[in-house]
């Protein structure tokens, strides 16, 4: 194969890194984003392994290509691309995708302060603030959402037997509620965290089997969602959420949000209208909404609205060179 360049702009959504793929991102056939996705999945993982691996990467590396709307309604297509996979969702990457777009001028808006995103997932209504040329602050409305398992238990190293709710918000997780094994993340490190999630996963999804009902190719538990106290007073919850081998999300997690949000309104405990603050592992927050309560393939389900923000850092040409590198489509070190 031959030398690759991509056009890349870098950001952070609240501590998460997001690369915008600007230029040079593959031409995919489908009808819609998740169709889009399938072909990337089946011809093109190596562009995402390229660009999200090391050496140009980075264990927590998440980053998305735009592609045209199939709906002349909507704005843009989106594909997510990060260690972990090609995500059908990601609300952080949402939130500086959207960001990298307008402040460089990548998308206009049809209707300003608006935009009508495609992902994998569906469709994602988006509003955002802007002060001049900066993007202060964007909201994001997500994909239904719902609570898909209650009470899974599951053996645990270090903490023995554990209980955990799986919940979906664009990406399945698995909520790890404070316990009598799991005394909240504050009491445990990022690396305890890093070193048990793996396994948690690996044997929740050998015992159970999680498929989004009515979209059959998103399916699997990707993501361990680890709470705690919070640090900030005004903050509803906090979580640590783990991804891919060894990536803790520096944000509060988009869709990992949104699960939570699903799991805690199943139970009762939010209701439309209803506004949350989520905090991140390193005290940064995004502010839930409950926007609306649906139903889903006959689960009872919730609209959930997402407010962050992100800043651009940099603009990278970067080469995958097969040809002459030996670490062209990168390497993860376990």
């Amino acid at each position: 194969m031959a030398s690759k360049t991509f056009f890349c702009i870098d950001a952070h959504t609240c501590g998460n890194p997001v690369r915008l793929v600007a230029g040079g991102g593959p031409l995919l056939k489908g009808n819609n984003m998740s169709e889009k996705r399938q072909h990337f999945l089946q011809e093109f993982d190596w562009i995402r392994k390229g660009l999200m691996f090391e050496p140009r990467g980075h264990d927590m590396m998440s980053g998305s290509i735009l592609y045209p709307p199939h709906d002349p309604e909507n704005d843009i297509g989106v594909l997510f691309i990060e260690t972990s996979g090609c995500l059908p969702m990601c609300g952080h990457g949402t939130i500086g995708t959207v960001t990298i777009m307008i402040e460089e001028g990548l998308v206009i808006p049809k209707v300003p302060g608006q935009l009508r995103l495609e992902t994998p997932a569906g469709l994602v209504k988006v509003t955002y603030t802007q002060e001049g040329k900066k993007v202060k602050s964007v909201k994001l409305v997500n994909v239904p959402s719902y609570l898909a398992a209650e009470n899974i238990q599951v053996e645990c190293p270090d903490l023995g037997l554990i209980t955990v709710d799986v919940a979906y918000g664009g990406n399945f997780y698995a909520i790890v509620d404070v316990q009598s094994n799991f005394k909240g993340l504050e009491h445990y490190t990022a690396a305890d965290l890093i070193r048990w999630s793996p396994v948690v996963r690996e044997r929740i999804n050998a015992a159970h089997t999680f498929v989004h009902p009515e979209n059959p190719t998103i399916k699997g538990l990707s993501h361990l969602l680890w709470t705690g106290a919070t640090i900030s007073p005004e903050a509803t919850a906090r979580n640590a959420v783990f991804y891919g081998d060894k990536a803790i999300d520096r944000s509060p997690c988009g869709t990992g949000t949104s699960a939570r949000m699903a799991q805690w309104h199943a139970k009762g405990k939010l209701k439309k209208g209803d506004r949350f603050v989520h905090e991140s592992i390193i005290g940064s927050q995004f502010i839930g909404t409950v926007e609306d309560e649906v139903t889903l393939g006959g689960h009872k389900a919730m609209i959930p609205g997402i407010e962050g923000w992100a800043k651009i850092y940099g603009h990278n040409t970067i080469t995958i060179d097969p040809e002459d590198d030996p670490y062209a489509y990168g390497f993860l070190v376990k």
